[in-house]
């Protein structure tokens, strides 16, 4: 006897339905707050801050060595391949090379606890 599947959405829908279940089951026995549950998403945050920059560092060296042998077919034959590949290769690659230092620095610019706020000081003549 088979069994014929016709609605495969239906099927995903109560695979998936059947996982958040169990996966609601083990929030609600393990009495999370919310703000148990915020602070587990916020440092689950840190973790896709080292996917990116990963990807970013491996994408980065995919390119230069892109831009390498672009380099060496424009050497080869210019009529074939124009210097501005390899020229954009380089600099895709050194956007992505440097993508994890900047957003660095934006955070730290942004985020950061040890800035101050502008406003007025000093010596007010004449009061």
């Amino acid at each position: 006897m088979q069994i014929k599947i016709t609605d495969r959405e239906g099927v995903m829908l109560k695979l998936v339905s059947l996982a958040l279940v169990l996966i609601a089951g083990n929030a609600v026995a393990g009495g999370l707050t919310l703000g148990d549950m915020a602070a587990s998403i916020t440092s689950s945050f840190s973790q896709v801050t080292k996917l990116i920059t990963a990807g970013a560092y491996l994408a980065g060296l995919g390119f230069s060595v892109g831009a390498i042998i672009q380099f060496k077919a424009h050497k080869d034959a210019p009529q074939q391949t124009p210097i501005g590949k390899p020229i954009a290769l380089i600099f895709i690659a050194a956007a992505l090379l440097f993508l994890p230092t900047i957003l660095d620095i934006a955070g730290d610019t942004m985020f950061s606890g040890q800035g101050t706020t502008a406003g007025p000081t000093g010596t007010i003549y004449g009061a």
